[in-house]
């Protein structure tokens, strides 16, 4: 009975392929404007502006997760993603607040001429340090729990994602105001689960 089901798991996992990472030459090339864009999407940014910017890269349509404080009437966008695109997005009232690229298929995007998607998580905090070390001290790192680095000039934090028995690159973008609260600023789901 094990071995039908270790069987069955294998083929499951090989059928869909959990761990495949696309190479850069096929994901879409984005640049980021710290504290102001993301590629074509823009900090303040409605859900329906982020769903039109996004209408040109990917036919599949934003998934939205509402939800309504005790004092809003109304229920409001809390949560878009692309899962097959690769982009999980965060709101704060309507208004586009935090980007999660996905390491595995969503968009490279380039800060600062480096690529952070889908990397090797020390070689993009070595960058970092080393880009750290021409600025003011103290004003360029901070680390979340765990070590997880993040770059107050450049508005990202280098998050991690499992890619089979390997970690990689998932960055999380955010405007100016979140800065000085980070870890509160966007909801737990925004961080990874592998530290």
């Amino acid at each position: 009975m094990g071995e039908v089901f270790d069987q069955a798991a294998v083929t499951f996992v090989a059928m869909f392929k959990w761990w495949d990472v696309l190479p850069d030459n096929a994901r879409q090339q984005w640049t980021l404007d710290p504290f102001v864009s993301v590629g074509p999407l823009s900090f303040a940014m409605s859900p329906d502006e982020v769903s039109e910017a996004l209408s040109d890269v990917t036919a599949e349509p934003q998934r939205h997760t509402r939800s309504r404080s005790t004092s809003e009437t109304v229920s409001g966008v809390k949560e878009g993603a692309y899962p097959e695109f690769g982009l999980r997005l965060y709101y704060r009232q309507e208004r586009l607040a935090g980007v999660v690229v996905d390491a595995l298929r969503g968009p490279q995007v380039f800060a600062d001429g480096m690529a952070v998607v889908g990397r090797v998580p020390s070689v993009l905090e070595q960058w970092m340090t080393d880009r750290a070390e021409a600025r003011e001290p103290y004003t360029e790192l901070s680390y979340m729990d765990a070590g997880v680095p993040g770059s107050n000039t450049l508005g990202v934090v280098i998050d991690v994602q499992r890619a089979g028995d390997h970690l990689l690159t998932r960055p999380v973008f955010i405007p100016a105001e979140a800065v000085d609260d980070l870890p509160h600023f966007l909801p737990p789901s925004a961080w990874s689960r592998c530290w």
